[in-house]
């Protein structure tokens, strides 16, 4: 039963790419955009969504929260109807703000860890770093339960290819660690729960939080970069590069994980409230919605 459901997900999905693909860019992204606010609003999984937002920003009346909701399925209906047109969007659509941070990495030859979050449309991260700088680049990612479907959005987010990536497993370690010894960029988004993580604060409760990347970056001498992404229109991106986070103190010693990741969450909390309809409010961050 379960292998006929994803057959028919996987058929309907690859549907929605072909037509998607006949599209120009921005048709495509309005397209995706509408289905998901006619569509995606009607879902049982925006309880989930109404339940995390309350929690989040408890501040908000009922009329701020359904516009909130109703945009976030809009930006995600948009990212979907996005992939088949990535490496154009990420090319010739997309902005990136302090470059010069980038160009430090480049001239010094030196890998980076770029990290963000499920805003905007965040497969164009580390596309854009191949496409406009011709930067090596392998992005982490959770593999979907569906295999057809996975091999089809792997084919666009990795165009075809070009990207190297590290699905997120027990021997995902080694694999982060060879990414840095061949100098290639790695992408990652830290706004899911990890289970194995640390428990900090983000919007005032406690959510399990990776801190892999920082240990990594801390061994290896690797910048840990925050990167931000906007959706400033149907198909148009600005990607804000930050400076690294501090991983050592004053006198040279690691900072604790606990303490960097605290300014993560804390960084994230500031995207999220200011283009709260672009962030992905559908996952299960936190363990429990109680507040500190």
């Amino acid at each position: 039963m379960k292998t006929l459901r994803y057959i028919i997900e996987a058929a309907v999905l690859y549907l929605f790419f072909g037509l998607f693909r006949l599209l120009t860019p921005k048709a495509a992204s309005n397209l995706g955009g509408f289905i998901g606010r006619v569509i995606g609003s009607r879902l049982a999984a925006s309880r989930k969504a109404y339940r995390n937002l309350s929690a989040a920003m408890p501040h908000l009346k009922a009329h701020e929260q359904k516009d909130i909701i109703t945009d976030m399925w809009d930006n995600l209906g948009r990212v979907i109807a996005e992939y088949p047109h990535l490496k154009t969007i990420s090319k010739n659509h997309t902005v990136l703000t302090n470059p010069e941070i980038l160009q430090d990495f480049i001239m010094q030859e030196q890998p980076a860890v770029f990290f963000g979050a499920h805003q905007g449309n965040w497969e164009v991260n580390g596309a854009m770093l191949f496409t406009q700088f011709e930067q090596p680049v392998d992005i982490t990612y959770r593999a979907p339960n569906n295999p057809w479907s996975d091999r089809l959005l792997m084919r666009s987010r990795t165009l075809n290819g070009k990207l190297g990536v590290i699905a997120k497993s027990r021997t995902a370690g080694k694999a982060l660690i060879q990414s840095i010894k061949n100098k290639r960029h790695i992408g990652v988004l830290l706004d899911q729960k990890y289970r194995e993580g640390i428990a900090v604060p983000f919007f005032g409760m406690k959510a399990m939080t990776n801190p892999v990347f920082i240990q990594l970056c801390q061994k290896y001498d690797c910048p840990l970069v925050p990167v931000r992404n906007i959706r400033r229109g149907p198909a148009r991106f600005e990607i804000i590069l930050y400076e690294p986070i501090a991983l050592f103190t004053d006198d040279g010693a690691p900072r604790a994980p606990e303490d960097v990741l605290l300014e993560i969450n804390a960084l994230l909390e500031s995207w999220i409230t200011e283009h709260p309809g672009q962030w992905l409010w559908l996952h299960r961050r936190w363990n429990s919605l109680e507040r500190l």
